[in-house]
This record gives C-alpha cells, structure tokens and sequence, in this order.
C-alpha cells in the first residue's frame, strides 16, 4: 500500500493496549492524538522516551492531545516495560506512565497496525526480532480531531525523539487552525509569527494590528498573544 501522506485519514484500528482494548477513532475523539511507535519493548532508548512523555503529560494535556505508543510486544510484556519506565524515569523526576502502550498480540503479531501505518524498518538488516520479522522504527504521527494526519516525522532506531519539536509542532498547527497563521524557522511559542499568505493586506491590518510589512511583499510578520 502506498505510505501515507500528510491530509489522509488515520487509518482506524482496533488494539489491546494497556489501559484496555480501544477502537483508535473512538477513543481519538474529538482530541488530538500523537501515535508514536518503538521497536520493542525493553530497548534502552524507548525507555527513555516514554519517560519522557510521562513526565509531561501535563504539557499534552493543555493542548488536548492524547498519546498512544505502539510497541512490536504483548500486553504482558507492557506492563512489565512500564514498571521499568517508570523506575528509571524517576531519576529525573515523578514519572507514572498512563497512556497506552497498543500491544501487538495476536491479531497484530505480525505487525498489522505497524504494515497499515508504514512504520516498519525495511532496511537496517539488523532491526529484526527472533522471528526475522522487521521492528518499527520510531515513527511520529500528529492527528488532529478530526482524525486527519498533520505531521508524520520518521526517527532511525538508534535515535531518540525530540518532544520539545513534536509539542513546538502542534503549538504551530493549533494556533495555525485558529489564527490563519503559520510559523517561521525556530519559532516557539510567543515568537511573532507569519500572516498566511491567503489574508489581503487590507485584512492583515485588521487582524493584526501590529503587523509588520517586510520589503518582500509575500512576509509579513506580527506578535501574537496566545494564553499557555
């Protein structure tokens, strides 16, 4: 099957997870959702990560977006992988993972919500279980409520992700859907931000008092308050 592609529907599917079974959709609802998967369970690098997203599920939280992680494992296997995260994450600070983990078990034991997201590792030879079958690699997906995918983002095994981005990313998107802007190179949260190019100048000036009107006709910038 072709790879996604930015503006697709999710793919909706059905999972054991770690807080129970779900329906991906319905359990999206009207939230933004982040589906990012691991190579296995117990890697060193994975456990890292879902540390990570523990320690600021408050910051995902505040943007309405919930987080699935999927991993090439079963559900005991998880739960046991939670313990862990959570032990080794404490050493950073209070770390209690409460997203789910989707498992692969039986219907998924070969990879079918990984092949239906094209997240599987193709090409390091190396990145395969026992079995032969290829692991995941650390793919990101950013979905908005109304289960269309914003930002797909694909990470080498060997490389652990970089949630300030992924959060920078969806602070973008957001403020873009409400404020027909988009976002400059580096920007973060409080930077001025650009007018999208489909606002007239005439308009510009009425929604953004303080626009700026650069020598290229095509940029225009301006501050931007949002609340945190």
């Amino acid at each position: 099957m072709p790879s996604l592609r930015l503006g697709n529907i999710a793919p909706d599917f059905e999972a054991e997870t770690t807080v129970g079974p779900i329906k991906f959709h319905e359990w999206i609802g009207n939230s933004w959702a982040i589906l990012f998967s691991h190579p296995g369970d117990f890697t060193p690098v994975c456990t890292t990560e879902l540390g990570e997203v523990a320690r600021r599920a408050d910051d995902f939280a505040k943007r309405n977006v919930k987080l699935i992680g999927i991993s090439a494992n079963g559900l005991k296997d998880h739960n046991k992988w939670v313990e862990d995260i959570n032990d080794f994450g404490a050493r950073y600070g209070p770390t209690n993972v409460e997203f789910p983990i989707a498992c692969i078990t039986i219907a998924d034991e070969d990879r079918k919500i990984s092949t239906l997201y094209d997240m599987l590792d193709e090409q390091d030879a190396t990145n395969r279980d026992a079995k032969g079958l290829p692991f995941t690699i650390r793919t990101v997906f950013v979905i908005d409520p109304k289960k269309v995918i914003r930002l797909t983002l694909a990470y080498p095994a060997s490389t652990g992700r970089n949630f300030d981005e992924i959060l920078r990313v969806v602070d973008s998107l957001q403020l873009g859907d409400k404020h027909r802007i988009t976002t400059p190179v580096n920007w973060n949260k409080g930077d001025d931000v650009i007018v999208h190019p489909s606002v007239a100048n005439d308009e510009a000036k009425v929604l953004f008092p303080e626009v700026t009107f650069h020598k290229q006709p095509y940029l225009r910038t301006t501050p931007l308050k949002v609340s945190e």
